[in-house]
């Protein structure tokens, strides 16, 4: 289990971030389109709504449900900066670079793949 997994699992016992779970339309999404395309979501929706040095409406700025990706950044603590902060030691305040970028897009597939248990979601 490496750094991420670790983090992951703690992240995952916080009743409130415990509650989140892909189903309904948000999992059929990655039944439809794959976890590829999720990925590819994902990039796109950080690099819009989290990277910026002072995201618009930081803290206020991922919706609940609508997309996999917006469920896994709740259930990650990767839906704002100061989450960010607290779960994941990357500071508000400055533009996320490429690997913080890239570490929050793996956070979020990781736990993607993990509700799906034994069975692997669609590549």
């Amino acid at each position: 289990m490496d750094d991420l997994d670790t983090r992951l699992s703690r992240i995952g016992g916080h009743p409130f971030r415990a509650k989140f779970r892909l189903r309904g339309r948000d999992r059929a999404i990655v039944d439809l389109k794959g976890l590829a395309t999720v990925r590819k979501h994902a990039h796109e929706l950080i690099e819009k709504r989290l990277a910026p040095a002072e995201p618009r409406n930081d803290g206020r700025q991922t919706p609940y449900r609508g997309h996999p990706v917006f469920v896994a950044q709740h259930a990650t603590a990767t839906c704002c900066r100061a989450c960010l902060e607290s779960w994941h030691d990357i500071q508000a305040g400055h533009a996320l670079d490429g690997a913080e970028k890239d570490y929050v897009v793996e956070a979020i597939c990781r736990w993607v793949v993990g509700q799906y248990g034994s069975h692997r979601p669609p590549p």
